[in-house]
């Protein structure tokens, strides 16, 4: 495999040339890895509502042409000067956030926002000297989050690939670099229900899904799963879900039905829909003296969160989570291991599958809602 080091590797991706409109399959050449990067065989990849949100470009700055992608698992194929903790082989999660290991976010205990790699939409180049890695008969296509893993072959920075174990299947475990994950941190790592507790998760798409799983995990007693489309209900259950709200199903206020269900409030809420009102409700609906709200979902940069300042001061608290606070190197490989150990349930995510000639089917899929994840195979 390392024969191609130092090489242009020339192969297939997919290109966004447009917004919204279907990917195109072309030949591109991707550059070798400079420093601190690594080139990657992308094995199997899969796409995730931010793919398709900044596909469509709505409500950010357009960045086209682009290679988009950024839950996938791959191979090392080369590395770049200085890079001295991955080698050619091994397996690794490309994550849209990194660690750097140096700044004073990766040296604390309590933050995993790298100021290095932390996410960036409207970057298109690499870190290293603000060129792109893809190119097209000479001219640059931008990449995604510093992953763009609709290719065959991608280059990213070092500090955003977590090593993981050469065992774990590639098909199953590739979801784990961004949605998944993201929604089991929130309850594992910020709600941290205690065994018993009772749990409510707004939101039962992949990420409100993946929340529900972690309290499931933690043990939890009861889990409220909230949506507006009474269709995710019985899907939901496969992850612990014990009971449903509808909030179209009442004349009040959805945290006043959760408190009248639960003697109170629910101990713990996770919000997953980054909609204005389910944040409020989800805060709302936690127990005074003890609960626990924690806002997942990504609101637009201009909303505005309002509630009663008694609220908080009768002991309710409003917590916030970044990738479900995991450290991308550090922390990622024992969630793999979660999964390996039979703790963490994969398999029930993963609803479709595809080969890589066909990744405008994802899209069309979850255009209409249909499925959880789609895992779309490179080598098929």
């Amino acid at each position: 495999m390392a024969s191609t080091a130092g090489l242009v590797i020339p192969c297939n991706a997919a290109v966004a040339w447009e917004a919204g409109k279907p990917l195109v399959m072309e030949r591109v050449e991707v550059a070798p890895p400079q420093a601190r990067e690594v080139r990657i065989k992308v094995k199997y990849t899969s796409l995730c509502h931010t793919d398709l949100y900044f596909w469509e470009a709505k409500g950010q700055t357009p960045l086209f042409p682009r290679i988009f992608g950024h839950e996938a698992v791959g191979i090392v194929e080369s590395v770049g000067e200085g890079v001295t903790d991955l080698q050619v082989g091994d397996h690794v999660l490309p994550v849209f956030t990194g660690e750097c290991g140096e700044c004073a976010h990766c040296k604390s205990e309590e933050s995993n926002m790298c100021d290095l790699l932390r996410i960036d939409t409207n970057r298109g180049v690499m870190h290293n000297d603000g060129k792109s890695r893809f190119s097209i008969n000479g001219t640059p296509i931008n990449h995604f989050v510093g992953t763009s893993t609709f290719s065959e072959y991608t280059v990213v920075h070092s500090g955003c690939l977590t090593k993981i174990n050469p065992l774990a299947p590639m098909d199953k475990v590739c979801v784990l670099s961004c949605g998944i994950s993201t929604g089991l941190g929130a309850t594992l790592n910020v709600a941290k229900p205690k065994k018993g507790s009772t749990v409510a998760v707004f939101g039962l798409g992949a990420v409100g899904l993946a929340a529900a799983e972690g309290a499931r995990i933690a043990g939890a007693s009861r889990i409220i799963g909230v949506d507006l489309n009474p269709n995710r209900f019985e899907e939901a259950k496969k992850f612990g879900v014990t009971e449903f709200v509808n909030p179209k199903d009442y004349d009040k206020p959805v945290q006043e039905v959760i408190a009248d269900m639960t003697n109170g409030g629910v101990d713990r809420s996770i919000e997953c829909t980054g909609n204005i009102n389910a944040m409020i409700s989800a805060f709302e609906c936690v127990h005074d003296g003890w609960g626990v709200a924690v806002l997942v979902g990504v609101p637009n940069k201009d909303a505005v969160f309002m509630t009663k300042p008694i609220n908080v001061l009768n002991e309710r608290t409003l917590k916030g989570t970044f990738f479900g606070n995991y450290k991308p190197r550090t922390d990622l490989p024992s969630v793999v291991d979660m999964y390996m150990n039979k703790t963490l349930e994969l398999d029930k995510f993963i609803t479709h599958r595809i080969p890589f000639s066909d990744i405008n089917k994802a899209f069309d899929l979850m255009l209409r809602g249909e499925g959880i994840r789609c895992i779309i195979s490179m080598d098929d």
